[in-house]
């Protein structure tokens, strides 16, 4: 059989919440996607109404029509790897979870979102439960920050907080220091593999309020970096200088009353393309 060379865009799926004020979320994601260079596809999970200032009400999406987007996307346009963020129920874990292992997904980037910056709660008791039973076995990296490894694993130590994740089954894990009360730094800390020594990640603090996002734009641009082909503490690290470069330019820029968004598209890149 005669084979034709092709020409294709490097692809990462996006599996969130919609945010009416495109800071976080779906629409946080495919921004950063793009502006890495990867053509950013989506399965949306939940209706938020939001702005800046804060989150009025959220509407879950069937969880047959998000597995539904998944297997859509896995059908036609597969995916070089998932970003997940907002679930919203236990039922639409469990799907997601499901159309993964029918899909065999990989380069799976975890960030278990419960809590919108300005604080309110975007998943309950149950889910959290079933992301810890279904979702970490299934994460190449989880990314919760202080609160929600708090969560997760009922200790605010960082080493136990480690240590019950990988019970939970999650291989390697990156704990986010960005809500700490360091006043200079953010501190990450990064085990990439059970028999791997912890990184600690250190990065000057941007005194901004404009923070509206960086938790789902880090795991989209973390996720960007490996559907590109890099391993994964290198992705983790250049997702880390993306995120902060983001902070940076948009550090002075008024968008809204509250918390605004990062500037996304600070440099740009065309869409990687691959022959295949």
């Amino acid at each position: 059989m005669q084979t034709t060379d092709m020409r294709r865009y490097i692809t990462a799926l996006s599996i969130a919440g919609s945010d009416s004020s495109g800071g976080a979320g779906i629409q946080a994601d495919i921004k950063t996607m793009s502006a890495i260079g990867v053509y950013g596809m989506t399965a949306i999970t939940a209706i938020t109404v939001q702005n800046t200032i804060g989150v009025t009400a959220v509407q879950g999406i069937n969880p047959d029509i998000v597995a539904g987007q998944i297997d859509a996307v896995y059908g036609d346009i597969r995916p070089n790897a998932v970003k997940i963020g907002m679930l919203f129920s236990a039922e639409t874990v469990e799907a997601v979870a499901d159309a993964l292992i029918r899909n065999n997904a990989r380069n799976i980037v975890l960030d278990p979102v419960m809590v919108s910056t300005s604080g309110s709660k975007l998943m309950d008791d149950e889910a959290i439960d079933t992301v810890k039973s279904r979702l970490l076995p299934l994460s190449t990296l989880v990314t919760p920050n202080e609160e929600e490894a708090k969560v997760l694993t009922g200790t605010d130590n960082s080493e136990e907080q480690i240590r019950a994740l990988r019970e939970f089954g999650a291989t390697a894990i990156l704990l986010k220091g960005g809500d700490s009360s360091n006043p200079s730094q953010s501190v990450d800390i990064l085990s990439a593999s059970p028999a791997s020594t912890t990184v600690l990640l250190a990065s000057d603090r941007v005194h901004t309020v404009n923070t509206h996002g960086t938790g789902c734009t880090l795991s989209s641009a973390i996720a960007s970096y490996l559907a590109l082909g890099y391993p994964l503490e290198k992705a983790v690290l250049k997702g880390k200088s993306y995120i902060d470069q983001a902070l940076k330019s948009g550090a002075d820029i008024s968008t809204g009353h509250g918390h605004g968004p990062v500037n996304h598209m600070f440099a740009p890149v065309p869409y990687t393309i691959i022959e295949s």
